[in-house]
């Protein structure tokens, strides 16, 4: 047997009527003939109690005679089954596992913590129960394993990787698509179906996270100045098209080239502009 097999035992309700016949009949005829004979009835039913048990709501019980899987219990009620079954629980519930933030290295080698949320259920009970030593520890040792190995496949961004597509950070879906696919691949041996798994924390380790940070300001500011530089040489060209088609004032060259670098200090700067009266000559 090396497959789970679902084992329908007696109603307990139906042999604790029995049970209960048998200890009064045998208390009855134990008064009225003084034959010790009927000790051994007592005995029996005695002996019949440690075949009661409970199923709860998605819960089960695997059951072992000597070694021998006879089956899963998996309805819930009040069952008697031989007693000398070992009856091993096993819960069928939806479970979550928060794993513990770990340190590890990204595709491109930089340190970076990262943690886990995993929902997982037992699907077989045969394999939870004989195939592993402890599935809830293997849930916990696998998935620290498959993170770690997911973590070396992707950059956390793509600061040093400019052709990557997917990275920790950005690509969430397809990251957890993947983190996904993993542990189902890797629990699967312990009979553990994996509903969902996604990252729960990330970020990058303390030794390089202030660096990156100021890295992350400064391609942000550099984004910001492109932006701004783009937009202060549009609006100098929309006035020096405006002043040439209103014969405003005409500019040669050099008062031209000056009104430019005027302006785009002007648009540019990053401070108030203190202005400078000219009191003579735009020649001077």
């Amino acid at each position: 047997m090396n497959k789970e097999q679902e084992n329908n035992p007696i109603s307990g309700y139906i042999m604790v009527l029995v049970v209960f016949i048998i200890l009064c009949g045998s208390i009855f005829m134990l008064s009225a003939f003084r034959n010790p004979v009927f000790i051994i009835g007592i005995i029996g039913t005695l002996l019949l109690l440690p075949g009661f048990f409970f199923v709860n709501p998605n819960g089960s019980r695997v059951l072992v005679l000597f070694g021998n899987y006879k089956g899963t219990v998996k309805k819930n009620g009040f069952f008697w089954v031989n007693p000398l079954y070992t009856k091993k629980p096993i819960s069928l519930r939806a479970r979550n596992f928060d794993s513990e933030r770990i340190k590890v290295n990204d595709k491109v080698g930089n340190p970076i913590l990262i943690g886990v949320i995993l929902v997982w259920k037992v699907e077989n009970t045969y394999k939870a129960a004989f195939d592993v030593d402890d599935y809830e520890n293997f849930v916990r040792i696998q998935s620290d394993a498959a993170v770690r190995k997911l973590a070396g496949r992707y950059p956390y961004d793509n600061f040093e990787d400019d052709e990557a597509e997917i990275t920790l950070r950005s690509g969430l879906d397809e990251v957890n698509h993947a983190l996904e696919e993993t542990l189902g691949q890797r629990l699967e041996i312990a009979g553990i179906n994996v509903i969902e798994a996604r990252i729960g924390y990330l970020a990058y380790a303390s030794e390089i996270a202030g660096a990156m940070l100021r890295r992350q300001q400064a391609s942000a500011i550099v984004a910001a100045r492109h932006k701004i530089v783009e937009g202060a040489v549009s609006m100098v060209e929309m006035a020096l098209e405006d002043l040439s088609k209103r014969e405003v004032i005409e500019l040669d060259e050099d008062r031209k080239a000056a009104m430019v670098s005027n302006l785009m200090v002007v648009l540019c700067a990053d401070k108030d502009i203190t202005p400078v009266v000219n009191s003579g000559t735009l020649n001077h």
